[in-house]
């Protein structure tokens, strides 16, 4: 029994190590990562290739996966171009795969010890969690010792060398349970390693052990599928179409293992080798086969998984992708996307109401105001796909973007709020009542409205790209504001003075308006705070410091 508990301790060990350094190697490289994938799409080889880069980093192929669904989802990346990656990023994971199969157990101490050291030196930061990763790479190597022995040990019970000499192959449920441990364990880089060790110390038949490893591939395959089965049709096609690719490539091979093993073990040294090496074979032969198929698989993904006519709100494609929660640069990403549709929303409402005060308009009035419960509705869902990212796997500058994301979204909710507000007063002050501002008063509001719009698009262009020197542009331009509303607010009150019977008339709408436009304005300037903050460009307070004469 003890024997039996260290075995699965180590495995246990194991699958934690291989999750350090995915979740960590993402957390690290996550932007970068994206970035070259991104970037390989202008040819099926340089797109395998990326897929092979990749995922030789986060040691997953479902990560990958993960990552270019999203892009797919996001139309960054046509589905043939992220079926070749995928191709690429199963060889990258068995190549990885025959690198830890090697006896590197002498590295273990050395990567846990420096691990610590960078990780205690410089927590949340890029070093503490490159740190975190070498204590992953160090615990995947203490793991596969520590099965080794562990296995060793059991296979000496008598109980279980005649539960082995009663094994027969049954290939059909190799595969399903190698497919079951891969999605339990999220690994099937976890799985292989764990099976080739195994079979080298004798704890299951080598013959087994191969299909275990198909069971392995067809694992990750599955695993992608369901992860990303909330997701749009555009995110589910990339893992059906790397789930195809496996099957046929299983179908394939799993009669040919039996060749595999009579022909390759004289030439191999030990065991662990034919697995790992079966492992890799199986990956090459799929990538070289289906290289070339990857248009006319994405045609039968397509057609089993046809892109649905409208998969959207108000009849627009929605950004906020649930399969990118995985990868946070990428699911910030997604989430800027839809925040910058709301502030287009809000962008929609405030140029209208220029309109509906020049015309009248109590059609357009009621539409704009409508629209105030979609800006709030974009609000509601960007801050709840945000609260589904893990704050604990962001890197700074990671979390200084979700701070800016949350703010934006609160300054648009806040907007539409006052924009929608505004509207009703219009329509009941001036419409209904028949009533017109003076021409210089209109002239007034006109000229505030322009700048406001003006204001509103600078604002954000400074959250798209947050660029300090607009941030500046933009609380500078708070204060012209401000400067135009207290003259016009005299103007006003002088019109008043002089008698002028549609100033009078309008008066409360007149200043309620101006002071509404301000109020619009300080939300849109408070865009520009978090990216200066993050800079150290902004002063603890406007007060002046007291001087001992003037308490």
């Amino acid at each position: 029994m003890t024997h039996l508990l260290n075995l699965l301790a180590a495995i246990a060990l194991l699958v934690w190590g291989t999750h350090l350094v995915r979740k960590d190697t993402l957390r690290v490289l996550g932007a970068n990562l994206r970035r070259v994938l991104a970037q390989s799409v202008s040819h099926r080889f340089n797109a395998m290739a990326s897929g092979i880069g990749v995922t030789a980093l986060v040691q997953s192929s479902t990560a990958t996966a993960l990552i270019i669904s999203a892009f797919v989802g996001q139309g960054l990346m046509a589905l043939p171009s992220a079926l070749a990656v995928m191709l690429g990023a199963d060889l990258g994971t068995s190549l990885m795969a025959l690198v830890f199969s090697r006896d590197l157990s002498w590295l273990s101490p050395l990567f846990i010890f420096c691990g610590v050291v960078l990780f205690i030196a410089r927590q949340s930061t890029n070093v503490g969690y490159v740190g975190r990763i070498f204590i992953g790479l160090g615990l995947m190597l203490l793991a596969l010792s520590l099965v080794r022995g562990a296995a060793t040990e059991l296979t000496q019970a008598p109980a279980v060398r005649a539960l082995l000499a009663s094994l027969g192959s049954d290939r059909l449920l190799e595969i399903t349970l190698g497919a079951a441990l891969s999605v339990l364990s999220y690994s099937s880089l976890a799985i292989v390693l764990l099976t080739a060790t195994l079979a080298s110390t004798q704890v299951i038949p080598v013959d087994v052990a191969l299909g275990l490893v198909l069971g392995a591939n067809l694992g990750s395959g599955l695993l992608a599928v369901l992860t990303t089965l909330g997701g749009p049709v555009e995110v589910r096609q990339v893992p059906l179409g790397n789930l195809i690719f496996k099957v046929l490539g299983i179908a394939l091979m799993a009669p040919l293992a039996g060749v595999w093993l009579h022909h390759a073990t004289p030439l191999l040294p030990d065991v662990a080798t034919v697995v790992v090496l079966f492992h890799l074979t199986f990956n090459v032969i799929v990538s070289v086969i289906f290289i070339g198929l990857t248009d006319v698989v994405a045609r039968v993904v397509t057609f089993f998984l046809p892109k649905p006519i409208s998969n959207n709100l108000n009849g627009r494609q929605r950004h906020l992708d649930p399969s990118a929660l995985a990868t946070p640069s990428v699911a910030l990403s997604c989430a800027v996307r839809e925040a910058m549709h709301q502030s287009d929303v809000v962008e929609t409402m405030l140029r209208g109401v220029a309109d509906v005060i020049k015309n009248n308009d109590m059609a357009m009035a009621k539409a704009l105001q409508k629209m105030d419960d979609t800006v709030d509705e974009l609000y509601s869902d960007i801050k709840y796909y945000l609260t589904k990212i893990s704050r604990e796997s962001l890197s700074e500058k990671e979390a200084h973007r979700w701070a800016e994301i949350i703010s934006f979204t609160i300054n648009m909710e806040q907007i539409g709020d006052i924009i929608e507000r505004v509207l009703g007063d219009i329509e009941k002050k001036k419409i209904k009542a028949g009533r017109n501002f003076s021409e210089a008063g209109m002239a007034e509001i006109t000229a505030l409205h322009g700048q406001l719009v003006d204001n509103l698009r600078l604002g954000m262009s400074v959250f798209l790209n947050a660029n300090v020197r607009d941030a500046r542009k933009l609380l500078e331009e708070k204060t012209r504001f401000r400067d135009m509303e207290l003259a016009y607010a005299a103007n006003h009150l002088n019109r008043l003075s002089d008698n002028t019977l549609q100033s009078i008339e309008t008066s409360s709408l007149h200043l309620d308006l101006i002071s509404d436009l301000k109020r619009i304005n300080s939300h849109i300037s408070s865009i520009a705070y978090p990216i200066l903050d993050s800079v150290g460009a902004l002063e603890p307070s406007r007060l002046r410091p007291t001087s001992p004469s003037h308490p």
